[in-house]
């Protein structure tokens, strides 16, 4: 399918998807989006000093790029896990504008890193995170009890309902550790009613900037 580069209401970059009219983060910002949903309602509300992280849709590695300068700010190690179907390519990656609007050029290479590292092989990008990427499909996620906290960006419903099931989030909760959550930039309620029918405990928060509300499932 074709993929071209556009540029966000926040100034960042995106992949946009014509033929779906659908894009890897929200037209209305996408490093705005990332920070309130997976950062400030997913990150920072697990409170350890260590976290196993999965990411749902690696895409552009913004997600994973932000919660990698977090880890500089507190110190604490997260091994990240993320899963993609479809890896961005080399010239896409050079177009994305992440680390010059996140002004941290001095970490330009640990962006590229996490996208050159090799396959299903665990990379240590800095002192406190370890990046595993995954090549699959989501319906194949076997992980039982192993992961803190699920950042679930794949594409949205409209465009892809399969992965926004009730199948599809059994699949996270048995990957949540007890006490685990997971966290979306998604509200819609047929969302909300397959998470709440698999046992997540869900909250209706605030959403990004062109969204008025998103979702956090909690493992009970």
């Amino acid at each position: 399918m074709k993929r071209k580069i556009i540029i966000t209401s926040d100034g960042s970059t995106t992949i946009h998807l014509p033929g779906w009219n659908e894009s890897y983060h929200s037209t209305h910002g996408a490093i705005q989006e990332a920070y309130h949903v997976f950062i400030d309602n997913g990150y920072k509300a697990v409170v350890k000093n260590e976290l196993s992280v999965l990411e749902i849709g690696f895409g552009t590695g913004l997600n994973a790029f932000i919660t990698l300068l977090e880890t500089a700010k507190d110190q604490k190690k997260v091994n990240y896990v993320g899963i993609e179907a479809y890896p961005v390519r080399e010239d896409e990656l050079l177009a994305l504008n992440y680390v010059s609007e996140l002004e941290t050029r001095n970490l330009s290479h640990k962006f590229e890193e996490m996208h050159l590292t090799p396959w299903n092989k665990p990379q240590q990008v800095t002192p406190h995170f370890t990046l595993t990427k995954r090549q699959m499909f989501i319906h194949n996620i076997q992980d039982l009890a192993t992961f803190d906290l699920i950042y679930f960006d794949a594409f949205g419903a409209r465009v892809q309902p399969e992965l926004w099931t009730e199948e599809i989030f059994e699949l996270m909760l048995n990957a949540l550790k007890p006490g685990g959550k997971l966290v979306t930039y998604a509200a819609k309620g047929s969302v909300r009613r397959a998470m709440q029918a698999v046992g997540f405990e869900v909250e209706r928060l605030p959403g990004p900037p062109g969204k008025r509300e998103m979702l956090r499932g909690t493992k009970k």
